[in-house]
């Protein structure tokens, strides 16, 4: 099943998120739907809040991504439960998006490395260290599940350059290439 992704201006997206217990009902398929979604949507990441759901949940799969980063090639996963503990290493510069903010790329600084625990679909645990695109990709949709998004990264200058185009779209004003829609 292919969701809706909810635009900036849906409160959904700026709420916090509930871990997810083993017997949360139809995971499997909802992370299926996520996976399904996402590209749909051409994205490399979806949230759980960005299909309308306050739960510690999002995947990713960097392929796209793979002839910069040999290492994010089939690199697909479900994080349930994330964590990240620790964010260091080189903050780099990387243009970024989002499904959720469609039509806007700004570039972001994030740091190039991170640990993370977790949980799979299947609820065995992980602890992990992820660089380059994986890390960026992982930090921007834990994100999600703080309630934060990529253009709270921005300058207040940049973010004053985007503030119309913001406006509109949480008015409804945008366009998208995907099922998309604004739920207050």
């Amino acid at each position: 099943m292919i969701y809706p992704i909810y635009v900036h201006g849906s409160s959904v997206l700026r709420g916090g998120t509930e871990k997810i217990e083993k017997d949360y009902p139809g995971l499997q398929q909802l992370v299926n739907d996520m996976f399904e979604t996402m590209y749909a949507s051409d994205g490399v990441g979806l949230a759980a809040p960005q299909i309308g759901k306050a739960i510690n949940l999002f995947v990713i799969d960097g392929t796209p991504f793979g002839e910069d980063d040999p290492g994010v090639k089939g690199f697909k996963k479900a994080f349930i439960n994330a964590e990240i503990y620790e964010r260091f290493g080189t903050e780099t510069l990387f243009n970024e998006g989002c499904l959720s903010f469609p039509g806007i790329h700004e570039d972001v600084s994030r740091p190039s490395r991170v640990k993370i625990r977790y949980q799979d679909e299947n609820f065995v645990e992980h602890d992990e260290e992820y660089g380059g695109i994986a890390a960026r990709i992982i930090q921007h949709e834990y994100d999600h599940i703080l309630g934060k998004a990529f253009i709270d990264y921005l300058s207040p200058l940049r973010r004053t350059l985007l503030q119309n185009k913001l406006n509109n779209m949480a008015k409804g004003k945008y366009k998208a290439s995907y099922k998309s829609k604004i739920v207050k």
